[in-house]
Order: C-alpha cells, then sequence, then structure tokens
C-alpha cells in the first residue's frame, strides 16, 4: 500500500512539474510569437498608410491648381474636368473632384459621389482649413473608398473650394493581401473596411467592444450571412482570441492592435498560436518524460535493492549449510571469471580501436599537407597535357615524349602518395613478420613530408650505408603509425619558436636503434609521458588527446621492442628500440 501511495505521489509531481513547464514554456513561446507579429503588424500598417498617403498627397498639391479656380463658365470646368480624369487615370483613383464653398460638385473624374457633398464630414473638416478623411462604401457601385479633402485657399484666407480625392481600397490591399497572417483595418464602429482575408471585409461585431477579454463569447456576421464567433481570454500579458470553426482563419490566435489616427482605422492581426502550442507541449512531454525514466531507475534500484534485502535474509538464515554456501561461492566465482574474459576481450578490442584511431587521427592532422601534394602532380599533369597536346599540333614529336615522360612521373608519384596512405589507414590484423626498418621509416617520412613543409620544419634523415635491407620483427603499418606519432610531437612541441628542425638517425647493432630529436622545449613531465590522454597541448584543441606517445609504447612493447625518451640539452630525444630479425625469427 505504502508504494502504491508512493507511486501516486510522484506521479502527480510529475503531471504538476509538466504542467508547469507547459505554462512557462507556452508563455515564453506567446512572447517570441508577440514580437513577431508587432512586426508584421506595423508592416501591414506602413503598407497601407503609405498607400493611402500617395492619394492625401495628391490632394494637397492639386487644390490650388490654376485649372480649377474660377469655375463658373463651361469652358473652365471642362477643362478641369479633363484636368481630374487626367490624374485620375495616372493615379488610380476612383474619382477625383472639386466643389465649391457650398459642397456643389463643379468639376470630376467619375462622378461617383454625385453633385453634392455637404453632408460629408471630410469635406466639412476641410472647410475648417485641414485634411479631411473618411471611409465608406460607395452607394452605386458597393466599392470600398477613402476620402482625402483638401481645401483650397482664397487670396483673402477664406476657403474658397475643397479638392477630393477617392482611393480605391481595393487596390491598396491587393499587393499584401495573403502575405502575412490574418490582418484587418475597423473603423471606428468596429466593422473590418480592410484585410488580407476577403471574407472578413464588412464584419461588424455585435456585443462587447474589440479587444475586451472576458469569459462570454462574443462574434458578428461575415459578408456571405454567416456568423463569426470568438471568446477572448488572457495568457500573462496576451490575448487570445478562440474563433469559430473557418477557412483560413486560425481556431486559437493571438490578437494585437495598433491605432492608426492618421488615417482613422485601427489595425489588427490574428496569428495562429498552434506553433506556440506545440512547442510548449513538446518541452512539457519531455521534461516529464525525463522525470519518468530518472523515477523508474531509481523504483527499480529501490526494489532491486530491497529484493537484493529479502535474498540476502534468506542466505543468511542457510548460511550453516556449507554445501549450498559453497555452491553459490561457485557459482560466483565461474561468472566472475566469465566476465573477466568478457572484460578482457572488449579491452582488446579497444586496444585496436584505439590504434585505429591513432592513426586516422595523423592522418587528420597531415590531410591538408596531402591534399596539397596530390594537388601539385595534378596540376603538372594538366600543364604537361596541354603542353603535349600544343607540341603534336605543331608536329613536335620529341617535345612530346618529353611531356608524357613527365606525366609518368608525376603519375608515379602520386601512386607511391597513395599506396602510402592506403596502407597507413588500413587496420592490420596480419601477424607479425619481418619488416624492412628502413622502408618503414622512409614511409613515415613521406607521410610526414607536407605537414613538415608547411610547418617549415626540417628534417634530417640519411639511410645507413648499403643497399641490404634491415628487417626487424613488427607489423610494417603499426610501426610506421609509431614512427609518424613521434615525427608528428617532435614537430608539435616546435610549434611556438622559429627554428625548427627534426633528426632520425638509425644505430644498427645487436639491437635495432632509431632515435628522433627535436630541438623543441623539451618534455615537461618525463615522467607522464607514456599515459593515456596526458598531453601539454590545449585541452578540447585539435591536436590531439594525448594518445600518440601512449598508443606508440604498447605498439613497440607489442613487438618485443622498447622506447624511451629524454630531454637532452636542447630539445628531446625518442629512441625505439627493436629486435632484429634473422632466419629463424627475431633475435
Amino acid at each position: 500500500m505504502h508504494r502504491w501511495a508512493v507511486l501516486l505521489g510522484f506521479a502527480l509531481a510529475v503531471i504538476a512539474i509538466g504542467g508547469a513547464t507547459w505554462v512557462y514554456g507556452y508563455r515564453q513561446a506567446l512572447d517570441s510569437l508577440a514580437e513577431r507579429s508587432v512586426a508584421d503588424l506595423a508592416l501591414a500598417s506602413d503598407r497601407v498608410s503609405t498607400q493611402l498617403q500617395i492619394y492625401q498627397e495628391l490632394a494637397v498639391l492639386m487644390a490650388d491648381h490654376p485649372a480649377l479656380e474660377q469655375l463658373d463658365g463651361p469652358a473652365r470646368r471642362g477643362a478641369a474636368q479633363h484636368l481630374l480624369r487626367g490624374v485620375a487615370d495616372k493615379t488610380a483613383a476612383l474619382d477625383v473632384l472639386y466643389a465649391d464653398a457650398d459642397g456643389r460638385v463643379l468639376a470630376s473624374a467619375a462622378g461617383v459621389l454625385g453633385e453634392d457633398i455637404a453632408a460629408e464630414g471630410y469635406f466639412r473638416r476641410a472647410l475648417q482649413g485641414a485634411l479631411g478623411t473618411g471611409a465608406a462604401v460607395l452607394a452605386d457601385n458597393g466599392q470600398r473608398a477613402y476620402f482625402y479633402a483638401a481645401p483650397n485657399f482664397s487670396p483673402d484666407g477664406g476657403i474658397s473650394g475643397v479638392l477630393v480625392v477617392v482611393a480605391d481600397v481595393e487596390d491598396v490591399e491587393q499587393t499584401w493581401r495573403g502575405s502575412l497572417p490574418t490582418v484587418f483595418f475597423t473603423k471606428a464602429t468596429g466593422e473590418v473596411f480592410i484585410s488580407n482575408r476577403p471574407e472578413l471585409l464588412f464584419w461588424q461585431q455585435t456585443g462587447s467592444a474589440w479587444g475586451a477579454a472576458g469569459t462570454g463569447e462574443t462574434g458578428g456576421v461575415l459578408r456571405d450571412g454567416s456568423s463569426l464567433s470568438y471568446r477572448v481570454s488572457r495568457t500573462g500579458e496576451h490575448e487570445i482570441w478562440h474563433l469559430s470553426e473557418r477557412p483560413y482563419l486560425p481556431r486559437r490566435a493571438l490578437h494585437l492592435t495598433v491605432v492608426l489616427p492618421v488615417i482613422g482605422l485601427t489595425g489588427q492581426i490574428l496569428v495562429d498560436v498552434a506553433s506556440a502550442w506545440r512547442l510548449a507541449t513538446l518541452q512539457a512531454l519531455a521534461l516529464a518524460a525525463l522525470c519518468l525514466a530518472f523515477g523508474t531507475f531509481l523504483f527499480l534500484a529501490l526494489e532491486r535493492r530491497r529484493t537484493l534485502a529479502e535474498a540476502n535474509a534468506v542466505l543468511e538464515s542457510r548460511v550453516e549449510t556449507r554445501t549450498r554456501a559453497l555452491q553459490a561461492t561457485n557459482s560466483q566465482l565461474r561468472r566472475e571469471v566469465s566476465e573477466r574474459e568478457d572484460a578482457e576481450a572488449a579491452l582488446k578490442k579497444a586496444q585496436e580501436e584505439l590504434v585505429q584511431a591513432g592513426k586516422l587521427s595523423a592522418l587528420g592532422q597531415m590531410s591538408a599537407g596531402i591534399s596539397h601534394e596530390l594537388n601539385q602532380p595534378l596540376m603538372a599533369i594538366q600543364q604537361y597535357a596541354e603542353n603535349g597536346d600544343a607540341f603534336l599540333r605543331r608536329g613536335q614529336v620529341d617535345r612530346v615524349g618529353e611531356n608524357l615522360t613527365r606525366i609518368a612521373g608525376m603519375s608515379a608519384r602520386m601512386a607511391r602518395i597513395i599506396k602510402n596512405l592506403r596502407a597507413f589507414s588500413r587496420n592490420e590484423n596480419e601477424p607479425m613478420a619481418r619488416v624492412d626498418l628502413v622502408q618503414v621509416i622512409n614511409t613515415a617520412v613521406e607521410l610526414t613530408a607536407s605537414r613538415l613543409e608547411t610547418d617549415e620544419v626540417a628534417l634530417s634523415w640519411q639511410p645507413p650505408d648499403g643497399s641490404e635491407p634491415i628487417y626487424v620483427w613488427g607489423g610494417e603499418v603499426r610501426l610506421t603509425q609509431v614512427f609518424v606519432n613521434l615525427i608528428n610531437n617532435s614537430a608539435d612541441a616546435m610549434l611556438d619558436q622559429k627554428t625548427r628542425s627534426i633528426g632520425i638517425t638509425l644505430e644498427a647493432g645487436d639491437r635495432l636503434s632509431v632515435a628522433v630529436r627535436d630541438i623543441g622545449p623539451g618534455i615537461k613531465e618525463p615522467e607522464k609521458m607514456f599515459d593515456p590522454f596526458y598531453s601539454t597541448k590545449v585541452v578540447s584543441s585539435s591536436e590531439g588527446m594525448g594518445l600518440g606517445l601512449s598508443i606508440s609504447y604498447g605498439l613497440v612493447q607489442s613487438f618485443g621492442g622498447n622506447i624511451h625518451g629524454k630531454n637532452m640539452e636542447r630539445g628531446a630525444v625518442f629512441t625505439v628500440e627493436l629486435e632484429r630479425w634473422n632466419d629463424g625469427g627475431a633475435t
């Protein structure tokens, strides 16, 4: 019973933590979404204001045009009407008209407002000497229009007339329709007048004011006769609308508003919060899963401990039975032997993989130089081939042969480099045998030559006199890796100094001895130099993990040889001692 109570308490705690995480993640996601939405709403508002401002400037500029003065005769009115019609055609305005101070239309481009505008608010505003604005739906064709009315001042300071520009709202909103989340602009009455979602046009809210948060549901009728209702809730500082299901509109949306007094409209945006909801849910589920995993592990550990305690009690009650105790001990020993054998096999495999990793690490350090070494012959081959083609067209056959000979030499050089790389990178599992030590050192020198040239390191290596090979007991690839590691370590030690040189000497006595010497700062802690992961380089740097000398030490020991290092008067020297090979094997 106690166990089930603990499990129930843990489950409730996980639910509480997951819920708190969801709330926190949801609010954080809403904050980020709100920042982007404010920018989107500002962009849409700027588009509308900027496009309408064109017509505002047109009204101000055209109000005092000389052609609109003294329209008391048919000829003057005809000229004014011709002027206004041309302006409307060029600016895509629905109409451009001029009315006298009594509101009578004296000249117009299209005549969409009739012959008298005295009762219009924008006209009365212009009569007061200010710029009049308004928004309405034209009665004759149902088009949405926005009005700018600019006064024309007479010389005595009075108002002699008013120029009205009628802008086509549908033409204004076409450039951004559908390019953003749901955006709409409402008049003071709450009616949607401009929107990038046509289904929202003329939506008139019935109920509480726009943006009022509450628990009740409110809405309005759409232009197609259907209703659109929504419920407002708050999450932190954010207002969330829960809309009835409609195509192209989110079910749950973040609602933001901005007042645009310049055009007398209020901009509003509805942004789907589904992404924030999903993100918060994923965060909560991830944390809950982590808590459940930890709880499960803890529960299993406690259960195991309890089980072991019960088993121990049973064993203590039977301790007097010596035979059974010996059998249990014997069984335990067999398991330990098996585990030790498995551990030994795993260790051996790990050592093999570590050796291969060391080789690949060395190859990674030398990759840039090797690419350079291969690129030079390739470019030379291309040049010789082009020259040979030119000589062939000229009939200079002897010069063509020279170029072909050079191409063959370059190809042989590339083949030798690739052969060395292929042999060095393979995972050698063959038994130890006779190995030409001079050839091994030559291969190591060739593999590191590009890196040494890049780092301006001088290498001194002179094989012993005589044409007979010097054979040792070992593996060719693994022995090559030893000398590559030693050369690279010596080069790394001298990176911070201007003069860099490495010397390799071979002494052929009873035991073959190869010394790799540098003029670097020496070995800082000689007693630790063969320890795994010991390195004087910066931790996590690209130079390695301190495994090169440890791997080399293990490889040389596996060949029956020995490796040791010491500091000299200047620099350090590493000496590799190997068993000489004769017809009977190692000596």
